[in-house]
């Protein structure tokens, strides 16, 4: 392969030929074609390839081979995103792809069945750990920053990314609580944007009343909505990364008494929904909070929130 195709894959790499003989302003719309994470994403995977022996453009042959080599080693969702972007690649460049042919597809479908598809799922941080979390903090600058984040975090079922990505802008106060602005997400990378309700709480742990207080103790009036707080106790002017709050939400569990193992930042995404599934509420309102593109894809929290729900044992025994 061509390492300036690797190191350097991006939205410019698309259809050289082509792109010869397009306009400038259409030129300048497939520049933004891809979004930053994505192309970040396609260039790892292209060099994983090239480092391992392949190159561009590929055989059939060739990639069967690259599956085969990682199957048992790497996880089954691993290899199949790096085939696809295999796939891209070839498709960016103009090239025969080989990634359609069906030995490709049957040798995927092989090692699905040999090695099996499930994923490692981040545990669901429940209401009822939540509350425990809660209980713990105090009122220093960095409790009422994690207060804030922890419930906006569960009650808006929000990705890591799009606590991380929030900005002051983005939270509206109204009446019946607080409307958030999820610019971009990850099912929308064509930033359309979505905006979530997120109500008063019912109890002391109310979402509203910890990201208003947050706001008054920081004095953050504009820019990223939750930072880093340094050993000295100023607020950082840099949002907080995705690891971070993974990072802080283990240590908070653990110092709430609570095995902080299998979680992750994606914890508070899978407790909201599967909390929300255990007590009843709808698939339509929990995807109307998630943003998740469909039901299958909240499947899994909605089986593991009804795991007791008119269990037929509870019946015979």
């Amino acid at each position: 392969m061509d390492e300036r195709f690797a190191v350097n894959c991006n939205a410019n790499t698309f259809l050289h030929k082509e792109r010869e003989t397009l306009t400038d302003e259409a030129t300048d719309l497939l520049r933004h074609s891809l979004a930053p994470a994505t192309e970040r994403a396609l260039r790892g995977d292209l060099m994983h390839f090239q480092d391992w022996g392949g190159s561009l453009p590929a055989t059939p042959a060739t990639v069967c081979a690259y599956v085969g080599d990682h199957a048992g080693y790497h996880a089954v969702a691993t290899i199949q995103r790096r085939v696809a972007s295999i796939s891209k690649a070839h498709e960016m460049a103009g090239l025969p792809n080989p990634c359609r042919a069906e030995v490709v597809k049957a040798t995927l479908r092989g090692l699905r069945r040999k090695h099996g598809t499930a994923q490692r799922q981040a545990k669901p941080l429940m209401r009822d750990d939540l509350l425990l979390v809660l209980d713990s903090l105090g009122e220093t600058l960095r409790d009422q920053r994690d207060r804030a984040l922890l419930l906006l975090g569960f009650a808006g079922g929000f990705r890591r990314s799009e606590l991380v990505a929030l900005e002051r802008a983005d939270i509206e106060t109204v009446r019946q609580g607080l409307i958030v602005t999820i610019k971009r997400s990850k099912t929308d990378q064509e930033a359309a944007g979505r905006r979530i309700g997120i109500p008063h709480g019912r109890t002391r742990h109310c979402p509203v009343a910890a990201v208003e207080a947050w706001l008054s103790a920081s004095a953050i009036d504009t820019g990223p909505l939750f930072r880093p707080i340094t050993r000295h106790g100023h607020v950082a002017t840099n949002p907080l990364t995705g690891d971070a709050v993974s990072v802080l939400l283990r240590e908070r569990l653990a110092a709430a008494g609570i095995d902080p193992e299998g979680y992750s930042g994606h914890s508070l995404r899978a407790g909201f929904a599967t909390s929300a599934a255990q007590a009843g509420v709808s698939t339509l309102k929990i995807r109307a909070q998630t943003g998740h593109a469909s039901d299958a894809m909240l499947a899994r929290y909605v089986r593991e929130g009804e795991l007791f729900t008119g269990n037929a044992a509870g019946a015979l025994l």
